[in-house]
């Protein structure tokens, strides 16, 4: 959780460095449910996210300078360097992409699990969603189907309060999202997503079920501590919202936990914490010194597989080589076989 947090704070520091370009969304204040929800994974199973998904990919076991180095756009990056922030996809860690489209990745995981049950596999697909994403019509599409067909596959909706900027009780006639699985006579099951202990155990009887052949629907309360994105002020919270987002921390908590149990100490617990910034400061660096990726490797990974007619036109190019522009005509009053421009 320690190493989700100071990542995601020197990602927001690189974005103000002009480091990091695009749309930039983190996981701050999410930390307990990334880590409980990756932790009940099995490393055979899929993954595919949304674009707040650097704490997912590290939690993966996805190496920290390869995050970073996408984030920053070089070569030695998750996507060698064309993903950025918000398309991240590692095949090895079967994480099979961020989406930066709000509910592209439901239909494409529903498709996942289905390959996996008509090959007769044990895997699990893992589909996490934010709470807006469940009033778009894939998702409801996505669930109907997984229901039909018994799919391997969990549905999680991390709720964080917010849509973008929108609380969910002004966007959703039923707040409790986790009851939009009755639709669909699909178990379903709400968890603290301040307790990663609480999140990985859930998680793992939604994987139990999946394996199962009954498809999931879990929902992870939790809190963003910042903006929708690195650039979002999140001016519509109150002084006193924002006061108790400090003491709901859920690193604090789980710290103050750990202490009271025995299990920590404030020495062990300094240790964490320089071991981490030496990881995090070690990325940056890595991510700094990597080269950027060259234009000519563009289309490189445009298809998985070759593809007819597949088109290398970089933007601005045209279609077809141009025609040449016909002669110029003579001017009038040139004197014939004299030099145009030049007056009989």
């Amino acid at each position: 959780m320690v190493l989700i947090r100071r990542f995601e704070e020197r990602a927001a520091r690189a974005y103000t460095e002009a480091l990091i370009g695009g749309y930039c969304h983190l996981n701050l204040g999410e930390e307990a449910a990334v880590v409980g929800l990756m932790s009940a994974l099995r490393p055979a199973d899929y993954l595919f996210t949304n674009y707040r998904e650097h704490g997912y990919a590290i939690m993966r076991g996805i190496d920290p300078n390869r995050v970073m180095a996408e984030l920053y756009g070089r070569v030695d990056g998750v996507s060698k360097g064309w993903g950025g922030s918000m398309h991240m996809f590692d095949l090895t860690h079967r994480l099979l992409g961020g989406y930066g489209i709000v509910g592209g990745q439901l239909p494409l995981a529903t498709g996942a699990a289905l390959a996996v049950d008509y090959r007769g596999g044990d895997e699990v697909v893992m589909c996490t969603l934010g709470d807006g994403t469940t009033a778009i019509g894939a998702f409801h599409e996505s669930l109907n189907i997984a229901a039909l067909w018994s799919l391997p596959i969990v549905f999680v909706i991390i709720n964080n309060g917010l849509g973008m900027g929108t609380p969910v009780a002004q966007s959703s006639a039923e707040p409790d999202l986790y009851k939009r699985g009755a639709a669909y006579r699909m178990e379903s099951a709400r968890v603290d997503g301040f307790d990663p202990l609480a999140v990985h155990d859930a998680a793992a009887t939604a994987i139990a079920a999946a394996r199962g052949g009954r498809p999931y629907l879990l929902e992870v309360v939790t809190e963003r501590l910042r903006g929708h994105s690195v650039v979002d002020p999140a001016k519509y919270r109150s002084a006193e919202e924002v006061e108790r987002l400090k003491q709901e921390d859920p690193i604090q908590l789980l710290g103050a936990k750990l202490t009271a149990d025995g299990a920590l100490d404030p020495r062990a617990i300094a240790a964490i914490e320089e071991e981490i910034a030496g990881i995090v400061t070690a990325a940056a660096d890595f991510a700094a010194s990597s080269p950027r990726p060259e234009v000519s490797t563009l289309f490189d990974y445009t298809y998985a597989t070759p593809v007819p007619n597949d088109s290398r036109r970089l933007p601005g190019d045209p279609l077809f080589d141009p025609l040449p522009f016909p002669a110029a005509p003579a001017a009038a009053g040139t004197a014939a076989g004299a030099p145009a421009g030049v007056n009989a």
